[in-house]
């Protein structure tokens, strides 16, 4: 006979999925189908994630590469991720109507860079290479920007020692992430300025803290998140640095049942661009695989909230009656 089917004890990560900028950023979507009506056009993913992405197409919005795929005079939307000056100006010089949804956050990370070049210092941007935020970026300053990814970037640089220099982070890269690089660029640079740490993206600081947490506590970890979302996959990689099997899932239809064997606790969290619905669809899943308790972790509440465009916030015009 087949011995008793053991429980399984999943554990929620708190916080986990959305964070502000992602939700203003869909609410920008959809705000803008309801005030001026389908269709409207986003260049590039809103936020990484399919799921999001699927519903607002059914919603009526359309994802596009690039401006030129946008008839003219259409409601135009940029993603949350920011963009670079030439496709602000584009879209002056075509005459879109635009709504930028980029994160404030990332916003602020382009005025920070602006205002370091103003004063002479050279550019360093810690980031990875071709990620959407930091083409933006780099289009968003008017004067050379320095990629790095690590230390070993950091040697590399074709940058005088005693060189002023300046760095900014991609804001989906917490304190940790960017913790080494710093320190080498505080080792071979004589000059260094940069953001306080209070300046980089709080919600991927706390998801990071909440996972480290969370993999003491269990024997397999899941991420729910993209794959092409570098705020997911960081999660997956810290649990696995801290040598829990992790694994990152697009929702429920990914699990394998071979990751519970032997296993008595699932830990779960979730990127910052992937909704609660995914999340559910997870616990489902393990659900029908055995019989599950659910809790959540203590963590830092988040109850930041951005505010919507201008364009967004007044009051929709009033429809002319119709004479009688």
């Amino acid at each position: 006979m087949p011995g008793p089917v053991h429980s399984l004890n999943i554990i929620l990560a708190n916080p986990r999925g959305f964070c502000a900028g992602v939700t203003r950023a869909i609410d920008i979507v959809e705000k803008s189908l309801e005030r001026f009506g389908a269709p409207v056009y986003v260049r590039h993913e809103i936020v990484h994630n399919k799921h999001v992405v699927e519903q607002l197409k059914a919603k009526g919005a359309v994802f596009v590469d690039e401006l030129s795929d946008i008839p003219a005079g259409a409601m135009t939307i940029f993603s949350a991720h920011g963009v670079a000056r030439t496709v602000e100006e584009e879209a002056k010089i075509r005459q879109l109507p635009v709504i930028d949804a980029t994160c404030p956050l990332v916003t602020k990370v382009h005025s920070q860079g602006r205002r370091y070049a103003r004063a002479g210092r050279t550019l360093v941007l810690i980031g990875h290479a071709g990620h959407a935020e930091v083409i933006g970026t780099i289009g968003q300053i008017d004067s050379p920007v320095h990629l790095v990814s690590t230390a070993d970037d950091v040697t590399a640089l074709p940058i005088a020692q005693d060189q002023p220099i300046a760095y900014i982070t991609q804001t989906t890269l917490s304190v940790d992430d960017t913790r080494t690089v710093i320190a080498a660029l505080h080792q071979r640079f004589s000059d260094v300025a940069g953001p306080d740490v209070d300046d980089i993206c709080y919600a991927t600081q706390n998801r990071q803290t909440a996972v480290r947490k969370l993999a003491t506590l269990s024997d397999v970890l899941i991420v729910v998140g993209a794959r092409n979302s570098s705020n997911s996959s960081r999660l997956r990689e810290i649990g696995a640095e801290l040598g829990v099997r992790s694994y990152l899932v697009d929702n429920g239809d990914d699990i394998d049942p071979a990751w519970l064997e032997g296993v008595g606790t699932v830990g779960v969290t979730a990127g910052a661009s992937a909704p609660d619905v995914l999340v559910d669809s997870v616990i489902t899943a393990l659900g029908r695989l055995r019989p599950v308790t659910v809790s959540q972790l203590d963590g830092v509440r988040e109850d930041i909230e951005f505010s919507l465009p201008s364009a967004l916030r007044r009051p929709a015009p009033a429809i002319p009656r119709a004479a009688e």
